[in-house]
């Protein structure tokens, strides 16, 4: 089916991570072996214009030399306590992160699925606690086509097949409604409704935006009936937008942020929750924790990348950036070489017309000229560069996707 064909050390190398690691991805065929800004290249030496970014976890680019240098700082001096004692980096981290989010307080993990797991504790015992609900009857309304993540929980309320199949009995306490439908989520909330769990901008669905007005609408329901808003900006959040976080776009401020991927800067992995006190309050010592979550190494690099996003460089750069990716990306809508373009910033889902192929064979394409993209859901690729390519790299990997639909 793929028309790539590997070198010989690249397919040597392929062929052992398919005989010892489980099969739960389908990797492009390529082996990178170092990385720069948004270029990679791969054991052949050949580069390729990364259009991905790690999902967004590589917002400042690979190698950035200020969070390096501030890993390779921490990493002389302490890596791990356990949160069974206080470091030196802790405070810090948590006060520049609530005043990053405009929140008192801050719960670290470390990936974007734990961070959802604590939020999704935090709600249910928040409305236990606080609004009252009946011990074991606390709901969350969520959105079809949702992606948080992939644990059992959280797979309990995908409406995914290949994230959701084969792994019950499912955890129940959720309701699903269609994104982008105020009407039908106003009526999935009950008394019992302890949280609204949404993502700004649906990343995995293909980077879908939701209609004006909804995320207002949003936070307008929840306020009124006693109900958290919970964003979960871990792709969208972060500078990917052209904003800190996605949700700014709408002037809405949710109940609690849920953070991760950019927020490591691609260096370690660090997530987290930020809520005001009466939210994050609820938990008390032994009820929640991680043996990682709020690392002396995981503190460093996200405090140098809390001290980045307060420059409004990376911001700036993904809105001026994403005006010009997005203005090209209609020019072949336009042109009738893609069905669809969606997005906001540096971040976009482009529909292939099936006339040109699947999204899959149309990354493959990219890949044999130098661009990496991923597909998803068939006939739809991502572009979402490391928020520092140039204007030049960003217009040479828009000429390859011309080229490779033939326009």
């Amino acid at each position: 089916m793929t028309s790539v064909t590997p070198a010989p050390a690249t397919q040597d190398l392929i062929a052992a991570s398919d005989a010892h690691s489980a099969h739960n991805y389908h990797p492009l065929p390529v082996v990178v072996a170092t990385a720069e800004g948004a270029w990679m290249t791969d054991v052949e030496g050949r580069r390729y214009l990364d259009m991905l970014a790690g999902y967004s976890a590589l917002n400042f680019g690979h190698g950035n030399r200020r969070l390096i240098d501030a890993a390779k700082a921490q990493l002389e001096r302490v890596t791990l306590t356990s949160r069974a004692f206080h470091h030196d980096r802790f405070a810090a981290f948590c006060t520049q992160l609530a005043e990053l989010c405009g929140k008192e307080m801050v719960l670290p993990m470390n990936t974007g699925a734990e961070a959802v797991e604590t939020a999704v504790k935090t709600a249910r015992k928040w409305g236990y606690r606080v609004k009252g609900v009946p011990d074991g009857r606390a709901r969350i309304v969520v959105a079809s086509d949702n992606f948080h993540g992939r644990t059992t929980t959280i797979v309990s309320f995908s409406t995914d097949p290949e994230a959701r199949a084969d792994y019950g009995p499912y955890t129940p306490g959720f309701d699903i409604v269609p994104y982008g439908d105020l009407d039908a989520l106003r009526a999935a909330v009950t008394d019992e409704t302890v949280a609204v769990l949404l993502e700004p901008i649906q990343g995995e669905a293909g980077v879908l935006v939701p209609p004006p007005g909804y995320l207002p609408g949003v936070r307008e329901l929840t306020r009124e009936r006693g109900v958290l808003f919970i964003a979960d900006e871990i792709q969208s959040g972060l500078g990917r937008t052209g904003k800190t976080f996605a949700c700014e776009h709408e002037g809405v401020v949710p109940d609690v942020y849920v953070l991760g991927k950019a927020l490591g800067g691609g260096v370690v992995p660090v997530s987290a929750v930020v809520a005001d006190r009466d939210v994050l309050g609820v938990f008390r010592p032994g009820e929640h924790g991680s043996t990682f979550g709020g690392n002396p190494l995981a503190c460093a690099v996200g405090l140098e990348v809390i001290a980045m996003l307060r420059e409004g460089e990376y911001q700036q750069r993904a809105a001026e950036l994403g005006e010009h990716l997005h203005a090209e990306l209609r020019l072949l809508a336009g042109a009738g070489k893609v069905s669809a373009v969606r997005g906001r910033g540096l971040w976009a889902g482009v529909d292939i017309d099936p006339a040109y192929g699947t999204g899959r064979e149309i990354s493959e394409k990219l890949l044999e000229r130098g661009v990496l993209v991923k597909d998803t859901h068939g006939s739809t690729i991502r572009i979402a560069p490391p928020l520092v390519i140039s204007k030049e790299d960003l217009d040479w990997g828009l000429d390859q996707l011309r080229a490779v639909l033939g326009a």
